[in-house]
């Protein structure tokens, strides 16, 4: 099983978790249902359950939301000695689809849960967060998720405004739009007609402090983007009166980041698995929290090509008779953990070594994003690897396309 001690349970306890109320299934190892009832979200019921249920022997619960909802009885299981493990979402749907019937019930999950531990011990994951710094990881992680989806929707909706009203000032600022310097000169004059009215010197006054190597650059590309247009489009009146608000809004979103990665790297810095992860190039303080919270030590994956299958990263090989043939990029696994590999592969691309892979597979044929999964799959493997033998990152000599 993986990451959890073999041995054997004299229940399976499947909990479909909810916000007031679980669904709790127990089955015996030949099957026999020892319990099959909903269960409040509270500490007395859930640790009496499990007290009950102890009466027979070793009891494995599973849950299939380890954290936010799935909490409560992930810390209570902990706090009476019972194990718990959990089912991924997508090991779990697919699970379902082999037994009978396509009703969608809390009850029916949670018999879906306990089967799966009782006949299918494989396909559970260890709960990783038995340690305090990773669940607050865990909250402050979400929360910088939130807030980059955030930073997003405003950057998007002001790209939006400046194209619809002034395309020559968007394509001057838009490059910059996260720039402390043109935040506050878009807060504090708007749109084109604004910083037309400011001119040059104040406009400078403002930017300096902020941009001292770049004030001029970009001051003299706005002025260059407002010559280049002298008609007004409908509309720009009201983006005047928005677009202020849109960049003080940016620019507190990304002040908040800011502060919640130092937080990040604070409680990171505390875990002996930290230096591991960030001396590999391209890993950041949040993509190493993110591979941190979704992979833990590693020891709940055989191998690399466990880790990569979960990840999204293994290709998936289809053929039939002799018209289908060849390897497609995957569509499941964890989808924040191929995104996490995805992107710090493409921050890896000024390290030599990765570079050399990243040119060969281009010269092989295969496009950039094809690419960077293949590379995002290579770096995988030596991550597996990382983890598995607690070492830092060993740079090869780069081997040219």
């Amino acid at each position: 099983m993986h990451g959890l001690p073999d041995r054997t349970y004299a229940v399976y306890l499947g909990l479909d978790v909810g916000k007031e109320n679980h669904h709790a299934t127990a089955l015996a190892p030949d099957g026999k249902r020892l319990h099959d009832k909903p269960l409040p979200q509270d500490e007395d019921k859930l640790r009496a359950l499990y007290e009950h249920l102890a009466t027979h022997g070793p009891v494995l619960v599973v849950v299939d939301q380890p954290a936010s909802i799935g909490a409560l009885p992930v810390a209570v299981a902990r706090a009476a000695g019972v194990a718990i493990a959990y089912l991924p979402g997508l090991a779990m749907r697919r699970i379902a689809d082999l037994h009978p019937g396509n009703a969608k019930t809390d009850a029916r999950d949670a018999y879906v849960i306990a089967e799966a531990a009782r006949t299918m011990p494989h396909t559970l994951r260890r709960v990783d967060m038995n340690d305090d710094a990773l669940a607050d990881l865990e909250v402050i992680v979400g929360f910088d998720d939130d807030l980059a989806g955030e930073v997003t929707r405003v950057t998007n909706r002001l790209h939006g405004l400046l194209t619809q009203i002034h395309p020559a000032l968007e394509r001057a600022l838009g490059p910059r739009l996260h720039h402390k310097a043109v935040l506050e000169l878009l807060t504090r004059f708007g749109g084109p007609s604004g910083l037309r009215a400011a001119g040059r010197r104040r406009l400078t006054t403002i930017a300096k402090p902020r941009a001292p190597r770049s004030y001029e650059r970009i001051i003299d590309a706005i002025m260059t983007a407002l010559d280049a247009q002298t008609v007004t489009v409908p509309g720009t009146k009201a983006a005047e009166v928005v677009i202020p608000k849109l960049a003080a809004q940016l620019a507190n979103l990304l002040e908040q980041r800011a502060a919640v990665a130092e937080q990040v790297e604070e409680i990171l810095d505390a875990h002996p698995l930290a230096p591991v992860l960030t001396s590999m190039p391209g890993v950041g303080v949040r993509t190493a929290a993110r591979i941190l919270l979704e992979v833990g030590d590693g020891s709940a994956f055989p191998t690399a090509g466990h880790l990569a299958a979960y990840s999204g990263l293994a290709p998936v090989t289809r053929r039939s008779g002799s018209s289908i043939r060849g390897e497609h990029p995957s569509r499941s696994g964890n989808k924040n953990l191929k995104r996490a590999f995805f992107l710090s592969a493409f921050a890896s691309l000024s390290d030599p070594t990765s570079r050399a892979y990243y040119d060969r597979k281009r010269a092989q044929g295969k496009k950039h994003n094809a690419a960077l999964i293949c590379l995002a799959r290579r770096r995988c493997d030596v991550l597996f690897a990382m983890l598995r033998d607690g070492t830092t990152y060993q740079a090869r000599a780069a081997t040219a396309a």
